[in-house]
Formats: structure tokens, sequence, C-alpha cells
């Protein structure tokens, strides 16, 4: 039964592969006869670069189907995307109103900034002193070895601005590990992810937060029941909206005194990064 279910979700990745390849070879053709702006809006299949047009029932399969796989493995970053993507329209729409209604997040969402490999400057951030939140967050992605550049780019978000919102979450992700001192374990991620449940309001979070207890051992259990747990609910309660801070412009600013603007309280409990997998 699941496989008959799931042939909509495989055509729809199948879809996705064929307009990608399709409309890259439509740009290249149409360039070699056209020049100027008009061009850029014309070719895209969907609002945005990558973006798929799914009706409300394809949508729910995603949702089932991406839920179904990201329950298997939480570390399945593309399904985790797809399930964030289907579910989140109302969550969105809420965050996009906090950070029309503050200055920085305004700002943001006007200049539209991306935190990529190619954006960051790792000199002078590996320069940056201790303690400072951009050689905090340099020292996260080595010792846990991630890359900001593993986000995927949205696709089944139906409005441009709400799609960018969706991606800034995304890319802010590891920036809260670094700002929560959380590492990548699952301790660690279900600790954030009941933070951004609180914070965000995405169904996926919320799942995430429910589900991700699931696969912890007993002793971990017991530290994120009493401590991590309900120090991440209220912490992401009362913080400021994460995603109306242009981080880009704090790196040398001290952690704490960016955890103090934030109104985030250190973690109770100091996590390893080693052992990433490991419950």
């Amino acid at each position: 039964m699941w496989q008959r279910w799931s042939n909509p979700f495989i055509r729809l990745t199948q879809r996705h592969s064929y307009l990608t390849s399709k409309d890259v070879k439509a740009v290249h053709v149409h360039r070699l006869h056209t020049s100027g702006a008009a061009l850029t809006c014309s070719y895209y299949d969907g609002l945005y670069p990558g973006h798929i047009q799914t009706t409300p029932f394809q949508k729910t399969l995603l949702a089932v189907g991406s839920g179904v796989a990201a329950l298997q493995d939480p570390y399945r970053h593309d399904m985790v995307a797809v399930l964030g993507e289907t579910t989140g329209h109302l969550a969105l729409i809420n965050l996009r109103d906090r950070m029309k209604n503050d200055p920085e997040g305004y700002t943001i969402l006007t200049e539209r900034p991306r935190i990529r490999l190619s954006t960051l400057d790792l000199e002078k951030m590996a320069s940056l002193p201790d303690g400072s939140f951009g050689r905090e967050y340099l020292r996260f992605l080595e010792d846990n070895k991630v890359t900001p550049d593993s986000r995927a780019e949205v696709k089944f978000v139906d409005d441009e601005e709400l799609a960018y919102i969706m991606l800034r979450y995304r890319e802010v992700h590891d920036l809260l590990h670094t700002l929560l001192g959380m590492p990548t374990n699952m301790l660690g991620e279900v600790a954030v992810k009941w933070f951004e449940a609180a914070q965000t309001g995405l169904p996926m979070c919320a799942l995430g937060a429910v589900l991700g207890p699931l696969r912890l051992n007993a002793s971990r259990l017991q530290s994120l029941f009493t401590s991590l747990g309900p120090w991440a609910l209220q912490n992401g309660r009362r913080a400021r909206c994460v995603l109306s801070i242009f981080y880009e412009r704090r790196w040398e600013q001290s952690l704490d005194d960016l955890r103090q603007e934030l109104n985030i309280e250190p973690p109770p409990v100091i996590l390893s990064a080693s052992n990433k997998r490991n419950t």
C-alpha cells in the first residue's frame, strides 16, 4: 500500500529533475537571442528558481511521504526540508509579519542575505577572539563537521517571500546551535527543535520535538525532560524573533552579549560535539 501512495511523491521528485534541466536549457537558448532583465522572470517554470507548483492533495502526499522518511532517518535533511515546506504556510506568514514589524527583520526581507561559504569571510572569522559570535560559529562548524552549503533550496512554498523566509530559517539553523550551545548529536538536535517549535510555530519543528525523543536513550531522555527541554521551550517562547537578526553583521559581537540581547539564557548542560549520530 505504501508503494502505491508513494508513487505521486516519486513522480513529483522526477518532475523536479526534469523541470530543472528544461528550465536551464530554456534560459540558455533564450539568452542567445535576447538580453535584458525581462528574460529572468519569463522562463522560470514557477514563482522563483526551482519552484514546483503543487496542488493541496499533492502537498498532502509529499508531507506524509517525507514525514515517514524523516521519522525513519532524522538525518535525511532533504525529507525534513520537504516536510517543512508542505506544512509550514501559516507559520511562515506569522514569521513574515514578525520580521516586517522589526526594523532589522525588515532589512533582511529587503536585502535577502544568504549564509553560504561563498558569503563568509572564514579567514576573518578565524581571527576573531574566542567568545565572539563569529569565532564560536566557525568553531561549531569545525567541531561538528558541518557546512552552511548543505541547506537545500526551497521548492514547494507557493509564495516567493515566504520561500525566502523558509530558506533563511534553514540557513540560520546552525547559528541557533551556536547561540544555544548545542552540538549536532541527537540530543542537541532535539533540544534545538524544542526551541524552534516554541519560537517559530513550524509544524515540522513541533513534529521533530515530539518524535525526536523516541530515538534517545534513558539517560539522555532524563537530561532532556529535566533540564534541556524546559530551558529550550522557555527560551524559545520569550526570545526575540531569531529570524530578525542580521547575523552577518554580528560576527564581532560577543556570544554572551548577543544571547542577552535576544533574551536567551546559556544552556544548563554542556554537551559534547563527539559521536554525532549517537543517541
